[in-house]
């Protein structure tokens, strides 16, 4: 940034110094006017005279617009490398940005394997949940049938033992008849 500021001020005087030689060496030299009296020419000598004067003075000088222009340069000096600095920021970020999607993409894929198998392992317990609660169902049916086979046995005996036994009627809670009169005493 210093150099281009230098060879930009280096730049700037040595045109300036160019331009006032060729002026010094211009005004250094008389040009020699020669007056015409003849009065046809009068009125053209006066209107170039204007003519150069006015051009002379309306535009800016050689000097004025090298200047003019070495600023403009250096302006865009400044303003092409500070859009260099910030090119460079930008591929640094877009390369950070690219390291961290590789990064993220990776993890991804990691996960969407864990997800994968964590779905599979579900799906297993769900059957495995569904067998355990058919092998309750089915051993309650067997326990029902083994107290009901229990009953009959009690049944049995208390009939051979002599007792009383009246049945009612199973209601819905009920799985087997009860014994009404099981304390009294056997009869034969």
């Amino acid at each position: 940034m210093m150099q281009v500021k230098r060879k930009i001020l280096i730049f700037s005087i040595s045109l300036v110094f160019v331009f006032l030689l060729s002026s010094c060496s211009i005004l250094g030299k008389q040009v020699e006017v020669r007056s015409v009296p003849d009065t046809r020419q009068a009125p053209q000598n006066s209107s170039s005279a204007k003519r150069f004067k006015e051009s002379a003075s309306e535009g800016p000088t050689a000097v004025e617009s090298a200047i003019e222009l070495s600023k403009k340069y250096a302006q865009l000096s400044e303003e092409a490398t500070g859009l260099r600095l910030k090119n460079q920021d930008l591929v640094a970020e877009n390369r950070r940005l690219k390291d961290e999607a590789g990064v993220l993409e990776t993890r991804l894929q990691q996960t969407q394997k864990e997800l994968t198998e964590a779905n599979e392992l579900l799906r297993e317990m769900l059957i495995e949940l569904n067998n355990w609660k058919t092998d309750v169902i089915g051993f309650r049916e067997e326990m029902r049938s083994a107290e009901k086979a229990q009953l009959e046995a009690l049944l049995k005996i208390l009939k051979v033992l002599g007792g009383e036994v009246k049945t009612e009627p199973a209601q819905e809670g009920d799985a087997a008849p009860t014994a009404a009169s099981a304390n009294e005493p056997a009869r034969r």
